[in-house]
């Protein structure tokens, strides 16, 4: 065998070998309790959460999604995304600095947990706040899995484009959550956070080194972009590729991301774990700034593919990325830098592997099965859901969509449907339980009729669904909030 074709296998194997030890360190300075399984004891200092928020948040979707759409979009794209990332952090402090203020009171773990301690008090039901409680989590649930299953797709493309298709796509998806799977299963959440660090700081540098070597195979940056301006002017234009951003489909993207990346129950989670206060606060002002450096990486590559590769289909452009390191880098340059994509989607998948597992046994067994479940109990079962999951994600991954961008938006729109509720949660006296079930049941059931053609695109105005959806859930909770309509819940209550 050359060397030449060694070499994906021998890099791809010592990073791998790498988190498996950071996993086993994880793994050794584990107390065996929920806490310290689930939330690595609640003593993230601020560069040890800002690397894991920003690992957990840049998943197969930034390397691939963002070049994907780089080539079937243009500049615009990084535009959007670069305001949305701004608006990220500020939902990150307004929402997690509260969480992370009433999980500290109340010793929360999940999400959902939330939802029931905020009600608790209150003279409100306990039936009612639990409605809203599982109703919450089925939803982070149910739009998570489809975004966990892109990580696996994001590995098999990757492992199959770098041995030249000697490992097929499915089987590479399938090892890489084997090995996430192995090492989340022994440390939690330290094992996870201390992983994060690591494959933070490989995203971010060999994604520069990914940009400088194309850029310079190309003659320089300036030059790609002039050579790509010749082909195709229109990737520099503000609407991008046939018009693509509208002014309204722009905000829509932004408010997409802003409403919807809190959301995530592996993001939500992270609030729970920060040391203090001033850890939240840093990694609100670090995260905008390094997301803006980076993410014009992957969408440049993406545009530059037009040079190399004319006419992608949709699915095919979403694999730009590693094309273009095959055609323009060495075979070792490549092998790290396709390290640091699955360094993006490892970083997720166990994140989100961890906090669905949390959920369904600490809102699921723990609450209705075992209540006197023993904490070693509990970090059993939450071991056995991660394999459960990793499965699930697998069979969907079997099957990949038509493009990494479609199914994420999907997701993410699902999500944001939960933004009202939770932010009259935690700054609302006032809001009634039965109000946020109706926000959310409702705003879901439009999802589900925009996506089937129930509901007729026009009602969008020109925006992405997200926009009526999420502004249609508000109004509910806003209506929720006047004296007469909450007096009148409170006495059907009654």
């Amino acid at each position: 065998m050359a060397l030449d074709s060694i070499i994906p296998y021998v890099v791809i194997a010592g990073y791998l070998l790498v988190t498996l030890v950071v996993g086993l360190v994880g793994y050794r300075q584990q107390q065996n309790t929920p806490d310290d399984y689930f939330l690595a004891d609640r003593n993230m200092g601020a560069i040890l959460l800002f690397f894991t928020l920003i690992a957990t948040n840049f998943s197969a979707f930034a390397f691939l999604g963002f070049s994907g759409s780089g080539y079937r979009i243009g500049l615009s794209y990084y535009g959007m995304m670069g305001f949305g990332t701004g608006l990220i952090a500020l939902t990150f402090y307004f929402i997690g600095y509260r969480v992370w203020l009433v999980g500290k009171e109340h010793g929360l773990i999940t999400p959902s947990e939330l939802m029931e301690a905020r009600f608790r008090s209150t003279g409100v039901s306990p039936g009612i706040s639990n409605t809203l409680k599982l109703i919450f989590l089925g939803v982070m649930v149910i739009f998570t899995i489809p975004y966990l299953t892109l990580q696996p797709i994001g590995a098999g493309y990757i492992i199959e484009t770098l041995t030249n298709g000697q490992i097929p796509y499915f089987t590479g998806a399938t090892f890489l959550t084997i090995v996430i799977v192995l090492y989340v299963f022994m440390g939690g959440m330290r094992s996870v956070a201390l992983t994060d660090v690591i494959q933070g700081v490989l995203m971010f540098t060999l994604m520069l080194a990914a940009v400088a070597a194309i850029a310079s195979s190309l003659g320089g940056i300036a030059e790609a972009n002039r050579t790509v301006y010749t082909l195709k002017p229109e990737l520099f234009s503000r609407q991008g590729i046939d018009n693509f951003f509208t002014y309204r489909k722009w905000f829509s993207f932004m408010i997409l991301w802003m409403l919807s990346v809190p959301m995530f129950p592996q993001m939500f989670m992270r609030f729970y774990t920060s040391k203090n206060s001033n850890s939240l606060k840093v990694s609100v002002v670090i995260y905008p700034l390094v997301s803006a450096i980076m993410f014009i990486c992957p969408v440049l590559i993406g545009m530059w593919g037009h040079i190399s590769f004319s006419d992608l289909t949709a699915k095919a452009s979403d694999q730009v990325f590693p094309m273009m390191l095959a055609e323009h880098t060495p075979i070792w340059l490549a092998s790290l830098v396709m390290v640091g994509a699955l360094a993006a989607l490892m970083s997720t998948l166990d994140s989100q592997l961890l906090a669905l597992s949390s959920m369904l046994t600490r809102d699921i067994y723990f609450a209705y099965f075992r209540k006197t479940a023993s904490l070693k109990e509990q970090t059993f079962v939450g071991r056995l859901l991660i394999v459960l999951l990793a499965i699930i994600g697998l069979i969907i991954a079997k099957n990949p969509p038509d493009t990494i961008t479609a199914i994420a938006t999907q997701a993410f729109t699902g999500l944001a449907v939960l933004f009202p509720t939770v932010i009259a949660v935690l700054y609302s006296k006032t809001i009634h339980p039965l109000t946020c079930i109706v926000s959310i049941l409702v705003g879901e059931a439009a999802v589900i009729g925009f996506q089937l053609g129930i509901i007729p695109k026009s009602l969008t105005f020109g925006f992405l669904p997200v926009v009526p959806i999420v502004a249609l859930s508000a109004l509910i909770i806003i209506v929720g909030s006047i004296k007469p309509i909450q007096r009148l819940v409170n006495s059907s209550e009654s």
